[in-house]
């Protein structure tokens, strides 16, 4: 059964023209231009065929919402069971699931080391549950689709009143996607700060719970619930946050973001780093560093990145 849509003005007005004219109105006396409020109200039943000639007659609505609501109740009335039984049909899959061996196992009273197809799961049952704060700390590039996931997990947990710090590295700039994500966060009421200096990737959910990397590729995550590991994940996080720089992201978005690392590149040359230092630094790889320093290079006429880094250093691009 489908869901009966209320009926528009011109089918209203087509059936109170029937009214006026006695409840009973001909086939030829509806023209072309009202044909589709006819059919509207035939499929509503507010209107019927007359079984005698081509005319149609008004039905009592009250009639039609009595019938209609009826119908509807028994509706319900079938999916309620339906839910009811949903469990039980279901229990042999469940059963099943639950006993398939997971690639978790426990390193300590307090540690579970998780796999890759279960990290993603385990972070958002663990964000589900979340009812005081998050703490993130993403020292890495983000992918645009991972953060377009985040956001629909992150901002329902913002809405129930909690609270939301994420750290990135300048790198960020660079990707439009990171940018839109972190205003519309702060929108919504999280907080993103940038900190320019190497740190470690962690979540900490109501400082109860951290997820930490437990393999170099990130195959593994370690989640921790030892309150002593958690309170030392939670201080290294605090003292990040208390160095990173605010950022008006709402800004950012009216600039361009490769402009951005572009002069991000340009402070650190002036200060002396190489090319892979600068890469290391922003969390960029060394071509797209290379195009910025090719657009610096042109932008002040310099011959050599020797020339280059020692213009910076002329104040063009400090803070």
């Amino acid at each position: 059964m489908t869901e009966p849509e209320p009926i528009d003005g011109h089918a209203q007005r087509l059936y109170l023209d029937v009214l006026d004219a006695g409840g009973r109105i001909g086939a030829d006396a509806v023209p072309e231009a009202r044909r589709a409020a006819l059919r509207e109200l035939l499929r509503t039943g507010l209107l019927i065929r007359d079984g005698m000639d081509e005319s149609y007659l008004a039905v009592n609505p009250r009639f039609v919402a009595e019938t209609l609501g009826a119908e509807m109740n028994a509706e319900a009335t079938r999916l309620l069971n339906r839910a009811e039984r949903l469990a039980a049909d279901l229990d042999p899959l469940i059963t099943a699931y639950d006993s398939v061996p997971r690639p978790m196992a426990p390193v300590g009273t307090d540690i579970q080391v998780v796999g890759r197809e279960h990290i993603r799961q385990r972070i958002a049952q663990l964000g589900s549950d979340c009812r005081e704060e998050a703490l993130t700390a993403q020292p890495g590039q983000p992918v645009p689709a991972a953060l377009e996931m985040s956001l629909r997990q992150e901002l329902p947990v913002l809405r129930r009143g909690c609270r939301i710090r994420t750290l990135y590295r300048p790198g960020v700039l660079a990707e439009p996607a990171a940018i839109r994500y972190a205003a519309t966060l702060t929108e919504a009421g999280g907080e993103v700060r940038l900190l320019d200096e190497p740190f470690q990737r962690a979540l900490v959910f109501d400082r109860a719970v951290a997820v930490v990397p437990a393999a170099e590729d990130h195959s593994r995550a370690a989640v921790i619930a030892d309150p002593a590991t958690v309170a030392m994940i939670v201080a290294g996080f605090e003292r990040d946050w208390a160095r990173a720089e605010r950022v008006s992201w709402h800004t950012m978005l009216d600039h361009a973001p490769a402009r951005t690392a572009a002069d991000r590149v340009g402070r650190l040359l002036a200060q002396g780093l190489t090319q892979r230092a600068v890469a290391t630094r922003l969390g960029l790889s060394e071509r797209t560093v290379a195009g910025h320093i090719s657009r610096l290079r042109e932008l002040h006429g310099a011959d050599t990145l020797f020339q280059l880094g020692w213009l910076m250093r002329g104040g063009e691009h400090r803070d």
